[in-house]
């Protein structure tokens, strides 16, 4: 697997947007939590970048 590490970067995003609700496991959360924690960024914001960089780099195989 790629060693490949999610860069935060000060950017607040000023578009359009909307609510989506997710159930996560209760060990990702407080992965989550410790990431918000070093970075002072929301929970909101690290879930936003995280998922923008799944979304951008993501491989799909036919079966």
């Amino acid at each position: 697997m790629s060693e490949k590490k999610l860069e935060i970067v000060t950017k607040k995003y000023r578009g359009e947007t909307a609510t989506v609700t997710a159930r996560l496991s209760v060990e990702l959360i407080e992965r989550l939590d410790e990431i918000v924690e070093k970075t002072g960024r929301t929970r909101n914001e690290i879930i936003q970048r995280c998922v923008e960089y799944a979304v951008d780099n993501i491989k799909i195989t036919e079966e």
